[in-house]
């Protein structure tokens, strides 16, 4: 998928991805994680996801990055809305960084993100990340995720349905590919499925899969 791609979407404001609430089954879930207060949570692809204020409210620190500059502004405008908060921006590397003590939001590729520039990281939520990578690119983010995080552990949500009907994103991802991407590094859990919108995800019987990956050694 390229870059180019994302920012037409964004600029062209076609992100009928964007939900205009938390998303409901991470309000149902999350708490599997069994995280401690002040946790820090790292969102990949995050675009402008309210779901990053609702964690805040949960006591959470977050960590961000998103390809786009203008869904990140847009972020950072919620953000000060809704908490006061006040970003100090700085560029690391190829990327823009805003930083805040509760919340660190990147602007960039996040192949460009390294360990050192995001720092310790307690969970990973990736409910828009994974299935908006093609199959090609999905088994080098899932490596570098694990690396990047240092094997955090992760909620994840999936969709799976006849991928000829749509072309994608969101890209259908089946379990066996979950398990072949992360088993190595996670023991896998499926904690819920249930059917979507199938007109709006113009599927066949779309399904909606949340997983729980819990590493299988102790991180360092």
């Amino acid at each position: 998928m390229q870059h180019e791609f994302w920012h037409q979407r964004w600029q062209e404001n076609r992100i009928g991805f964007h939900q205009f609430r938390p998303t409901p089954l991470m309000l149902e879930h999350f708490a599997q994680l069994k995280l401690h207060q002040n946790a820090r949570i790292f969102v990949p692809l995050s675009g402008k996801t309210l779901d990053i204020s609702w964690l805040i409210q949960q006591g959470f620190r977050v960590a961000a990055i998103e390809l786009s500059q203008i869904a990140v502004v847009a972020l950072i405008q919620q953000l000060a809305e809704d908490f006061n908060f006040d970003f100090r921006m700085s560029e690391q590397n190829r990327l823009i960084h805003y930083a805040h003590p509760q919340v660190d939001l990147f602007v960039g590729d996040i192949f460009d993100l390294s360990p050192a520039q995001l720092g310790q990281v307690d969970a990973i939520y990736d409910r828009a990340a994974l299935i908006a990578l093609p199959k090609p690119m999905r088994h080098r983010y899932a490596q570098h995720l694990t690396q990047l995080t240092h094997q955090a552990p992760q909620f994840l949500i999936s969709y799976e349905y006849e991928q000829n009907s749509f072309e994608g994103p969101p890209f259908s991802v089946e379990p066996l590919e979950i398990q072949q991407l992360y088993a190595e590094h996670y023991q896998i859990q499926l904690l819920k499925q249930q059917s979507v919108d199938a007109q709006q995800n113009k599927g066949q019987n779309p399904q909606s899969k949340v997983w729980l990956l819990q590493p299988k050694k102790q991180r360092l």
